[in-house]
């Protein structure tokens, strides 16, 4: 289980200006707390969270007030500035919401006075001129019709000037958007500017719909109507431009219809009306001058696409479909929806535009789904499943489902499955199960590839449907064949998902149909034999996905199904033992029990008390020859739902026994499951250990009598501590030197996780820590890995050492250290390239003890000052600091020496090693906190210096025509010439005069060799002088 870091939550405190400070002054009252001194408080308070304790105190002290309160002018200067305060919050202050659920309590009696106060506050606000203020003023018309009775109040008392105000900030916008043409910056700021104008406006109109009910003013002298005119108008206006975002467009789509809906009449005549339009079958005629008037770019034959797809959003949405009370003209009105919206669907192929094409759809079916409710003939009629319509909607989800947008997918879905309740609809009173569509429609669906995931998703629905019985009567290998294509794992998930629904339904049908349970064996024999089958013969791929995506459903529908897998599988186990590719049955047991085990399904003592399993057959699974029969049997014994489970001791025998024969695995995948499952195992002994601790603490003596039959949780602890112990034994004894490389990835990586999981607070008990089983022999072992030619292992042994650091150095005296460092000096020189990473990691290990400065300084004393004596400086510093300027003053020495001959120093004291030493030891130090700063300057001259020099005494090797470095390879003449000049470029630095002329070396190797034969005896000179420089030009480069 993952904890989340707990949110903080930032609420920015509110301040009030002096006139509102003195005023609360005035008013308060040192002896007793009245409304102003709380007030006063509050606004001294820095801290938001304090502030809204204070404002919940508001309330209950008003409450206590008399009935004559209304006309103190405490109060209502108290109830000005909260009225002030709460304009001048932001709308994601949570201040604000406290504040107005405070107010929402407030005394009867005091309600006209609080009212006075808000529709003087909202007045000013709506005298703000600024177009880039108006956002701040929208926010708070938004705040006060979001439940706050006061914020309604006042807006229904300025409802013409809020109107006035919601449309000139609509023409501001548009026009400042239209001054900053080019501006991308200021003109995102503005379009979410005019989206908020118009949600409010909208807003508006729902919300206070007292305010336009009637006729009185619906006139053209109305200002009312005049203001609704220009708010159709400029909705209309920016529903067609296609310059503006296009969640703005859709917005004034549901604005348009909202907006004529309130002020068209009579209103039965809207839909045909909004037919008209979708349509492009407009007459002018009939239709009221105001809407052409303020519509009339909407009444032509051919709207543009997105158009008429926001429109007919905003008719599905702001219409009322439910029983059908819009009549004939509503039915209508829902058909001519869906024929433009699929024949859309062919034309809006831009992502953003078909995603909303595809919500659009979806909200139609629902739409759909309530006119129904009517019981309407006719439209029972139109929306058969059988009907053009359906049929149409029926290809946009063949078309969709497969769709590579997961929104598009998502709501393909979701139309199919409302598609199918609306033909529900349609043949209420007649048998589902014999109807034709669904009929036709199933065979269809199965008559396709299973490799089409749209499939799997319809089927789910239909089975919601029909039931699962009536699919599998048309052909029972239905779950052989969703099986089959687990093994892909793109649609494993899919296949999982529907199975699960499938079993799911049929075992609730069983269970419906039969009061016994006599029909557990046919459901068996169709969801879990052909799983059983596929787990013991069935690919890696197959089996793997089945395991991940099918087993936990199954299990978790019908958890009762273990036993039957327990007894086919056993019954099966010694004939079908498995091989290097299958499973067999007993590597389908494993898997069957690990999942169950892993998902509370299962308590393995119980299982194994009982004979079900028994300890001779987990071990045949710990060492299978199926390697991942070997995990699971090891999951099987690590891996529990419950992290505090206590670990048995039947557990900890076969866990050791699996770490006899598994910690040399070749495959890196199986050795990291191996890790993860061990750390799993460390993790559960920790915790559990933890509440046994807790536990003995807590026990009487009278519990602890009482439950001496039970093991004393002391004696599980001592348990948990020698198993440990152990394990460690097992581990150090497979680092033994000459170890294979994935025995030593293994070890060391189990070694780690011991050392972190069992690293807790100091003071807090625990029941074993690695450093308790380290001695100088397991530390030497550790170092030795460092030898090894794997980086990996160097890797791991490093972070293990540096985790024991202080026990290790406990265990190497003096002697120990001087020899481990003059080792690592040695092969810091070495011209074996694994040697020098040998030496970085051994000093960077070395660099954390007191006494090496010293070792350091006995070396390169006489060539340098007195070292730093400073105590404040770490070790490490002093340290690396010491050793970087010995290995420093190596390489400048040998630089000189390879000024005269590259070749002997490539031979005999190669560079790259003491400059990959330094590298390591600068990368290891934390430069945030160095305290030898001037030293540290000095040293960063040197090093630029060295790397200078270093690069200039190479570059006849690296910087030569020849790309490799020098390669003296070539057994033609024509080679021999080419070489002939990378040779003129060494010889200004090079004088070693084998290098004075290129040679054919089949010719002269031989001669060459002779030559040298008493200064390298055994060797072959040419051979060696390849490797070297080959070398050389690897790590100098």
């Amino acid at each position: 289980m993952v904890l989340k870091k707990k949110k903080e939550i930032q609420v920015d405190a509110f301040f009030l200006d002096h006139h509102q400070l003195e005023k609360l002054q005035k008013f308060s009252k040192a002896e007793e707390q009245n409304l102003a001194s709380l007030l006063l408080h509050c606004a001294q308070l820095r801290n938001g969270i304090q502030q809204i304790q204070c404002i919940k105190q508001i309330m209950p002290l008003m409450k206590k007030m008399d009935q004559n309160s209304a006309c103190d002018p405490m109060v209502k200067a108290c109830l000005d500035i909260l009225g002030e305060t709460y304009f001048s919050l932001s709308m994601k202050n949570p201040l604000k919401k406290v504040l107005a659920s405070s107010l929402n309590g407030l005394p009867e009696e005091l309600m006209m006075l609080g009212v006075q106060s808000f529709v003087c506050c909202l007045r000013a606000e709506l005298k703000t001129t600024d177009v880039y203020l108006y956002r701040k003023v929208l926010d708070n018309l938004a705040s006060c019709m979001e439940d706050f009775s006061l914020g309604r109040a006042s807006i229904k008392n300025l409802f013409e000037e809020v109107l006035q105000f919601l449309q000139k900030s609509l023409l501001d916008i548009q026009e400042e958007n239209r001054k900053n043409l080019g501006n991308c910056i200021v003109q995102t700021q503005l379009m979410h500017d005019l989206l908020i104008a118009i949600k409010v406006s909208m807003m508006l109109i729902q919300k206070l719909q007292e305010n336009i009910q009637g006729d009185l003013w619906k006139h053209n002298e109305s200002f009312v109507w005049q203001c609704m005119c220009s708010l159709l108008k400029s909705s209309t206006n920016f529903l067609m431009d296609a310059t503006l975002l296009q969640t703005v467009q859709t917005t004034s789509g549901l604005a348009v219809i909202l907006f004529t809906r309130a002020m068209y009449e009579p209103v039965e005549e809207l839909p045909s009306l909004v037919s008209d339009l979708l349509l492009g079958t407009m007459k002018h005629t009939g239709v009221p001058a105001w809407f052409v008037s303020n519509c009339g770019a909407l009444c032509t034959e051919e709207l543009p696409d997105s158009v008429l797809l926001f429109l007919c959003h905003g008719a599905l949405a702001m219409l009322d479909w439910k029983n059908g009370s819009m009549g004939e003209n509503g039915e209508k009105l829902l058909l001519d929806i869906a024929s433009v919206l699929l024949s859309l669907s062919s034309e809006l192929k831009e992502s953003s535009v078909a995603t909303c094409l595809s919500r659009v759809l979806a909200i139609w079916t629902n739409s759909a789904l309530a006119a129904l409710a009517s019981g309407s003939p006719n439209l029972k009629i139109k929306l058969n499943g059988n009907s053009d319509i359906i049929g149409k909607v029926l290809e946009y989800i063949y078309t969709h489902w497969d769709h590579p947008l997961d929104a598009i997918r998502h709501q393909t879905k979701l139309i199919f499955k409302n598609l199918l309740q609306i033909h529900q609809g349609t043949i209420t009173g007649s048998n589902e199960e014999s109807d034709p569509f669904l009929s036709k429609l199933i065979k269809h669906l199965l008559s396709l590839d299973w490799h089409v995931k749209g499939k799997y998703s319809s089927l789910g629905c239909l089975v919601e449907c029909v039931g699962t019985e009536n699919i599998l009567q048309l052909d029972r290998t239905i779950p052989v064949q969703i099986l089959d294509v687990m093994n892909d794992q793109s649609l494993a998930p899919y296949a999982s998902d529907l199975l699960e629904t499938m079993f799911t339904n049929h075992k609730a049908h069983f269970t419906s149909s039969f009061r016994e349970s006599t029909w557990i064996d046919q459901w068996h024999n169709i969801w879990v034999s052909p799983l059983l089958i596929i787990l013991c013969e069935g690919n890696h791929d197959q089996t793997t996905y089945i395991i991940d995506y099918y087993l936990p459903k199954l299990l978790k529908c019908n958890p009762d199904s273990l036993s039957y897998m327990i007894r086919i599988l056993q019954a099966s186990a010694n004939a079908n033992l498995g091989s290097c590719s299958t499973r067999g049955a007993l590597g389908a047991l494993m898997a069957c029990l690990r999942t169950a085990r892993a998902h509370g399904h299962l308590e393995l003592s119980n299982i194994m008390s009982n004979g079900l399993v028994s300890t001779e057959c987990i071990k045949q699974g710990l060492v299978h020859q199926h390697s991942q029969v070997c995990i699971d049997a090891l999951g099987l014994l690590c891996e529990t739902h419950r992290t505090t489970e206590t670990v048995s001791m039947e557990e900890m025998q076969l866990i050791h026994f699996f770490m006899m024969y598994n910690l040399n695995s070749q495959s890196p995948s199986v050795r990291q499951q191996i890790i993860s499952i061990l750390r799993k195992l460390f993790c559960r002994i920790q915790e559990s250990s933890q509440v046994l601790y807790k536990l003995e603490q807590n026990k009487t003596k009278q519990e602890l009598l009482e439950n001496s039959t039970t093991m004393h949780p002391l004696g599980i602890l001592q348990q948990y501590k020698d198993f440990m112990s152990s394990v460690c034994d097992r581990l150090f004894e497979v680092l033994f030197p000459g170890s294979s490389h994935p025995t030593r990835f293994s070890a060391l990586s189990i070694l780690e996780s011991i050392a972190e999981v069992f690293s807790v607070p100091k003071g807090q008990a625990q029941v074993f820590q690695l450093d308790q089983v380290i001695d100088s022999t397991r530390v030497q072992t550790l170092i030795q890995c460092f030898a090894s030619t794997f980086e990996e292992v160097k890797v791991l042994a490093f972070g293990l050492l540096m985790k024991l650091r202080d026990v290790a150095f406990n265990f190497q005296d003096s002697g120990n250290i001087h020899l481990l460092f003059q080792a690592a000096m040695d092969l810091s020189t070495s011209t074996k390239p694994y040697d020098c990473v040998t030496a970085s990691y051994l000093l960077n290990f070395l660099v954390h003890h007191e006494g090496l400065q010293h070792i350091c300084l006995g070396k390169w004393a006489e060539h340098n000052a007195q070292a730093d004596e400073n105590t404040l400086v770490s070790i490490v510093e002093k340290n690396t600091l010491a050793v970087i300027k010995l290995l420093l003053m190596n390489v400048e020495e040998e630089i000189f020496q390879a000024k005269k001959s590259l070749l002997r120093a490539a031979a005999s004291f190669p560079m790259y090693g003491r400059v990959h030493c330094i590298t390591g030891a600068l990368q290891q130090l934390s430069f945030n906190n160095l305290t030898l700063v001037s030293e540290w300057k000095e040293m960063v001259t040197r090093l630029i210096l060295m790397s200078y020099k270093l690069s200039a005494v190479v570059s006849p090797v690296v910087q030569s025509s020849s790309p490799e470095g020098l390669i003296p390879m070539d057994t033609d003449p024509e080679s021999a010439g080419r070489l002939q000049m990378i040779l003129n470029e060494i010889q200004p630095q090079d004088t070693n005069d084998y290098f004075i002329q290129a040679k054919i070396l089949k010719e002269h190797c031989k001669e060459e060799s002779e030559k040298l034969a008493d200064q390298r005896p055994m060797k072959n000179t040419c051979t060696e002088m390849r490797v070297v420089l080959i070398r050389l030009y690897e790590r100098s480069g």
